[in-house]
């Protein structure tokens, strides 16, 4: 794996990554890691947090891509087979880590839009608060279809 930016975050934060392989002009698959840093002394090897690939990526890489650029990361639009990592920024790892989390399992295009919208609005501390139950509850579905139903019935209802 390459590689492209280095992580140059503060030993007080944790460090995570964005890992992007291309299968195809079309394919693309995003994951988001968590790296062994000294502000988590508990991760020893590099964890997955999340990951997107298909048709649910198609309808929200816009948006990440968005994001991304956001935070100053730029992401080639070549075509290889190679992955690439580049360093994310906690606060940008924590919303996209939800974001594939949430939607990895959704069919339903408007709700999926919900969704992404009402994560996208999240702010810091609550995008952790919902990473953080999901990672370390024993039923992490659950989590993710109350965020769900919670985004979902707020654009409804």
């Amino acid at each position: 794996m390459t590689r492209m930016a280095p992580s140059k975050a503060p030993e007080s934060v944790p460090r995570y990554e964005l890992r992007v392989r291309r299968y195809g002009p079309t394919d693309t698959e995003y994951e988001i890691w968590q790296l062994p840093a000294p502000a988590t002394p508990q991760v020893t090897a590099a964890r997955r947090v999340a990951g997107l690939r298909g048709r649910n990526l198609e309808l929200v890489e816009h948006r990440v891509l968005k994001r991304l650029a956001q935070s100053g990361l730029e992401i080639g639009r070549r075509v290889d087979s190679e992955k690439r990592g580049y360093a994310l920024s906690e606060d940008v790892a924590l919303t996209l880590g939800l974001l594939f989390r949430t939607l990895a399992p959704m069919r339903s295009r408007p709700n999926m839009r919900a969704v992404a919208e009402g994560i996208e609005a999240l702010g810091r501390e609550e995008a952790a608060y919902w990473l953080g139950m999901v990672q370390h509850r024993p039923q992490p579905r659950r989590v993710l279809m109350a965020l769900r139903i919670l985004l979902t019935a707020a654009r409804t209802g």
